[in-house]
């Protein structure tokens, strides 16, 4: 049986992986980095263009991120949290463009105006009030708010077309947005890792075991898919960076820090649209606001997708319940999660949660009459013969204990690691790989800090002009830096 020794194991070849070996490869180019993907191709799962929302989420349409109190305010600290670490990602991609190591921009990312849309008083009310503190705070310098049927129609013709006359519409519209195809992103960052030995990439390869070694580090055991050779990894520092697969593999680890940890797993289905006539029509990420109960993910939303050089429109995602943790993985991987130091926290989620039930068994049972209606809510005069079913990524939020209410089910992501820093593991869902930049230095300050040169920190901020401080709280230091990756990304100005 072969055995190979390297310092850092990356386990998932998806945007969250490359982002880190590429950060650790700019601040220690000897590291020897070997990345493993059961996958025979790297962004199958999660990173895919058709798997996530590609939104690049900033915080500027997504109406989850600004939480209405029972008092009536308003906070944006959720969604400045978002908008700064999307805007260390530009930060890290505007670099690279520069340097060489990613090729054309326009391959992964396109300037698409993030909008908000609402039905109803109430909703207005909380819109108008939204972008009111937004568009006070230069973050989001420039965001526009309407309730005139002729500015929103210009905006996005489609949402306006065929509604009643008498309906109570609210928008708002940001120009500084994004469309980010994180597979296309993904391949190009490996490709640049291929190019800075000592790296290699193994495909269609599955994790079996990890155990730790007496000298440091963890012994990995893996199989090749295809012709079920199995192999032996000596690695000083493992990165568990495969999406809903990172639970399963955080167990097999058995570290202290990943008791308690369970997943609840959501699947999602699209509507998609490749009509000319339709996708040339509208230039915006729509947002609206989530059912009652439902889960962040399943905020509606009507996107313009730019995927291999087409334009596409997405409506979605219908959420649903499935007990795999991967869109490619086994009905088996919830049950197989099951432990006792997990169990109970699970239990107290289902009691907490039954509205979330509720709307995931509504959302299983949905008839192709009721998906096309919600579309038909956002857009009047959808034809159902221009749209088609597609299966969204699978997502698994965090379930994990909690002493006073037994446990409780957490949206976004979570990095834990080793009490040793030798295994970490990213797990959780959106924003995921939008923070992929703002993730990975977190990992890097917790896990790195002994095993990076000395300056390390200088050169980061070489990379990222907004390291260590806050461009929420610099308006200048904001301003010029989005100026200048809108420049290197060609997305025009923000």
């Amino acid at each position: 049986m072969t055995l190979t020794s390297v310092d850092v194991t990356l386990v998932g070849a998806g945007i969250m992986s490359v982002t880190l070996g590429t950060l650790l490869k700019q601040l220690r180019p000897e590291l020897r980095v070997l990345l493993l993907e059961r996958l025979p191709q790297e962004a199958q799962e999660s990173s895919s263009a058709w798997n996530n929302a590609g939104t690049g989420h900033a915080g500027n349409c997504e109406l989850n991120y600004t939480p209405m109190a029972a008092d009536g305010s308003i906070s944006l600290a959720k969604a400045l949290d978002i908008n700064e670490a999307f805007d260390l990602s530009r930060q890290f991609w505007t670099h690279l463009v520069r340097a060489g190591a990613l090729g054309s921009p326009e391959a992964f990312i396109q300037g698409v105006p993030h909008m908000s849309f609402v039905l109803g008083e109430e909703r207005r009310a909380y819109l108008r009030e939204r972008h009111r503190l937004m568009s006070a705070h230069h973050c989001y310098r420039g965001m526009a708010y309407s309730e005139e049927r002729a500015q929103v129609a210009e905006w996005a013709p489609l949402l306006i077309e065929g509604r009643d006359p008498g309906a109570t519409i609210s928008a708002t519209r940001f120009v500084g947005g994004t469309d980010v195809n994180f597979g296309a992103l993904t391949s190009q960052l490996l490709d640049h890792l291929r190019s800075c030995p000592p790296f290699e990439a193994r495909f269609s390869t599955a994790v079996k075991g990890l155990q730790r070694r007496q000298e440091g580090g963890w012994r990995l055991e893996t199989r090749d898919q295809g012709t079920g050779e199995p192999r032996l990894i000596d690695s000083g520092t493992v990165f568990l960076g495969a999406g809903g697969g990172a639970l399963t593999l955080l167990q097999k680890a058995g570290i202290p820090e990943g008791r308690g940890y369970g997943g609840f797993p959501v699947s999602g289905l699209w509507l998609r649209c490749s009509h000319p006539e339709v996708a040339s029509r509208h230039r915006a990420k729509v947002y609206g606001m989530a059912a009652a109960g439902s889960p962040p993910m399943s905020v509606p939303h009507l996107d313009t997708r730019l995927v291999d050089g087409r334009q596409w429109l997405l409506f979605g995602p219908y959420a649903g319940f499935s007990t795999k943790f991967l869109k490619s993985g086994s009905l088996c991987d919830w049950p197989g999660s099951l432990r006792p130091g997990n169990l109970l926290p699970q239990l107290a989620v289902a009691r907490d949660n039954l509205a979330l039930t509720e709307y995931l068994i509504g959302q299983v049972f949905a008839s192709s009459e009721e998906r096309f209606a919600a579309l038909q809510n956002f857009y009047p005069n959808a034809r159902s013969s221009d749209w088609s079913l597609a299966v969204a990524g699978q997502r698994v939020q965090i379930i994990k204990a909690d002493a006073r209410r037994g446990g409780v089910l957490q949206f976004g992501t979570e990095v834990v690691h080793a009490a040793d820093t030798s295994l970490v593991a990213v797990l959780g869902a959106s924003p995921g790989a939008s923070a992929a930049v703002a993730i990975s230095l977190e990992i890097l300050r917790s896990c790195f800090r002994e095993k990076l040169p000395d300056g390390w920190e200088r050169t980061l901020k070489r990379i990222l002009p907004s390291y260590g401080e806050a461009i929420r709280l610099d308006a200048d230091l904001c301003r010029r830096i989005r100026s200048e990756s809108a420049e290197v990304l060609r997305l025009g100005m923000s």
